[in-house]
């Protein structure tokens, strides 16, 4: 389980095929691994990876090409958000979320509002009942709060903080990003369709 606060913008400086699927070679930035071993697992931009092999600020991940074809940002070089999984005595600073993409969502806008960004998505119509206004959501494995939610499309409003400490600075419209829906309304959902269908 991950909270959503990112803890380092890292790099996947390259990859290295497999037999099936690839092996991401990942500089950890500002990530501190002196107690990650190998198994632990890090989230990549809102997808839990295990950590196969580490070496200095590098570490390695395997990634399967059901993972490549469900996600967005892992089949290239490039910036990543990085968070190592909660430990029991870690502080939620954001909400539970299990590193498990649900839909690649497409920007629409990212728009200056002051030193903010107002940025609108548009997620995939079978996650977007899951989404509710002022409710929270993980974008490229950010912890956001939404704003406003209209059909599929739904607003945030970006803080300077969160735009100098996660990749989503590098957004534009078109862009593609990972998105997890609230667990709370995932089971909610369950919970209710078990009771129509009895």
């Amino acid at each position: 389980m991950f909270s959503g606060i990112i803890a380092a913008v890292g790099r996947i400086t390259h990859l290295t095929p497999r037999e099936v699927g690839f092996r991401l070679h990942v500089d950890g930035g500002g990530l501190d691994l002196s107690n990650v071993a190998l198994g632990d697992s890090i989230a990549h931009s809102g997808v839990c990876l295990t950590v196969v092999g580490t070496e200095g600020n590098s570490f390695m991940v395997d990634v399967s090409p059901e993972t490549l074809s469900c996600t967005v940002g892992l089949d290239s070089p490039g910036p990543v958000n990085l968070e190592k999984a909660l430990r029991m005595a870690d502080v939620i600073g954001g909400h539970l979320v299990s590193g498990h993409v649900d839909g690649v969502g497409e920007v629409l806008r990212f728009d200056p509002v002051g030193d903010n960004r107002l940025l609108e998505i548009r997620a995939p119509k079978e996650i977007a009942k899951f989404i509710a206004r002022k409710g929270s959501i993980t974008v490229d494995g950010t912890s956001l709060t939404t704003n406003e939610v209209n059909g599929t499309d739904f607003t945030i409003n970006l803080i300077p903080h969160t735009l100098e400490n996660t990749t989503l600075c590098h957004l534009k419209a078109g862009s593609r990003v990972n998105l997890e829906i609230d667990l709370i309304a995932r089971y909610c959902e369950r919970l209710l369709s078990a009771e129509r269908n009895t």
